[in-house]
């Protein structure tokens, strides 16, 4: 498994690291990894598959997103309907991201990411075979 600063971020996100996450996040800026941000996409469906499972309906990801704007009521920056569209592309209804932006759409999936890391604690080992089937995804669809 290699180490990218992609990498380092998501398992900064699943530590709670959010220091480590944001200089991280200046890191890649800087770099333009294009190839780690299919790891981010990976991440994402993988933990959103977690987390919902195969029965999922468009009900339970919206009190989802809801909840997890809740959490920053401020926030006005967290696009409702873009992230339950994210959420519901990565569990199968594709044409849901058609008419996102890829900067809307990897700010989403950074959020929900890190929200699903943050309210689903990985033990060391459960991390890596997170990251394992995530890069394991992203290496599929290169």
């Amino acid at each position: 498994m290699s180490r990218t600063p992609l990498n380092d971020m998501i398992r900064a996100l699943a530590r709670r690291d959010l220091d480590t996450v944001d200089a991280l996040a200046v890191e890649i800026g800087q770099l333009g990894v294009a190839d780690g941000l299919r790891l981010v996409g990976a991440a994402f469906a993988v933990a959103v598959h977690r987390h919902f499972g195969p029965d999922a309906t468009p009900t339970d990801v919206s009190a989802f997103v809801a909840g997890a704007r809740d959490l920053y009521p401020d926030d006005e920056s967290l696009p409702r309907l873009e992230m339950e569209g994210l959420i519901r592309a990565a569990l199968g209804e594709y044409d849901l991201v058609d008419n996102i932006p890829a900067e809307t759409a990897l700010g989403a999936e950074l959020f929900i990411l890190g929200h699903l890391l943050i309210t689903t604690p990985l033990t060391p080992t459960e991390l890596d075979e997170f990251m394992a089937e995530a890069e394991e995804l992203a290496e599929e669809h290169r």
